[in-house]
């Protein structure tokens, strides 16, 4: 076979490859909701909640090319759901069983330096921790952390510096707690947010779910505010050139919001998929509906050359997916 014959026949299989990859993408696609699941809970204390719940506050990672998503389930525990793409997901085991009720808004971070998962649980209005050698193992419990708290979030910077957000409960403000390691606490709890907004105050005042993104030096503080078992819950951000601030919120907050068949928006984690690009997991509300049945929805999110933040919530749009293409 001659050189040049060789060389036709390398060029069509790349333009067949190149066409097929570019006919895949196109094909690739999703829409609102992701997960749906709901549990009936009957029960008087400890903050006397029965009715329907959906799961919600969702934490996400990325960890060896698959996605685990843990979010607030039944009450009692945390079940763990795995997926290749944040789209199809398969419910996978109870990664964490607590003897008292009350088991929301948990947290899971993978700890590079040791290798291990840790899992910051609120249970009873406390933070606790608990670690594990898996994603989907069973996470052991190490102790309580704060108490009077929920909504907690562990940050690592480039440093090496550890730091956990969490939420004053009752109050709802938000503060950073510098961390010797994922387990220990290193000196006093800072306060960087608290409701102020209009936003934040509808119907009553809240600030909570704080997660932490640090883009090209700057932190972005992403954070819910509003009635979080209503339709005005939605999302915002601020941003600070230091961990523990001081923050300044963007003047467009918020960023995610109700409106066109979108029903209260928020708590948020953030991950990226295998191309870079950033995602949001969060839980919207099922309709308007006073309560606590949410579905989970991701949608991208961009930070434009200025540093601005851009995100949209979705529900029953078809919009592309190539989540799993690098």
């Amino acid at each position: 076979m001659s050189l040049k014959i060789l060389g036709a026949l390398v060029l069509c299989l790349l333009l067949i490859q190149t066409f097929t990859e570019k006919t895949f993408q196109a094909e690739e696609t999703y829409s609102n909701p992701v997960l749906v699941e709901t549990f009936t809970i009957s029960r008087n204390s400890p903050d006397n909640f029965s009715g329907v719940l959906g799961i919600g506050d969702p934490s996400v990672i990325l960890h060896d090319s698959t996605y685990y998503l843990y979010p607030t389930g039944d009450n009692n525990g945390y079940d763990v759901y795995i997926s290749a793409d944040l789209v199809n997901w398969s419910k996978g085991p109870r990664v964490f069983t607590s003897s008292e009720p009350g088991v929301w808004a948990p947290d899971v971070f993978y700890n590079a330096d040791d290798r291990k998962f840790y899992l910051y649980y609120t249970v009873n209005r406390q933070i606790g921790v608990a670690v594990a050698d898996q994603p989907d193992g069973k996470f052991s419990e190490r102790g309580k952390l704060i108490k009077g708290a929920i909504d907690a979030h562990m940050f690592h910077d480039e440093d090496g510096k550890y730091y956990l957000y969490y939420v004053t409960y009752p109050g709802f403000r938000i503060y950073a707690q510098t961390m010797e390691n994922p387990t220990a606490i290193k000196g006093l709890p800072i306060e960087i947010l608290s409701p102020s907004e209009p936003w934040e105050k509808r119907p009553y005042p809240l600030t909570e779910a704080p997660w932490m993104l640090k883009h090209k030096g700057t932190y972005y503080l992403l954070y819910s505010g509003g009635g979080a078992d209503t339709q005005d819950y939605a999302i915002g951000y601020a941003t600070s050139n230091n961990p523990t601030g001081p923050f300044t919120r963007y003047p467009g907050n918020p960023i995610m919001h109700k409106g066109d068949g979108i029903f209260g928006p928020g708590h948020a984690s953030v991950t990226k998929d295998l191309r870079g690009n950033l995602w949001m997991v969060y839980h919207q509300q099922r309709d308007g509906s006073k309560g606590w049945d949410r579905i989970i929805c991701i949608d991208p999110i961009t930070i434009d050359i200025g540093g601005v933040l851009h995100g949209k919530a979705t529900r029953g749009v078809t919009q592309p997916l190539q989540i799993t293409m690098k």
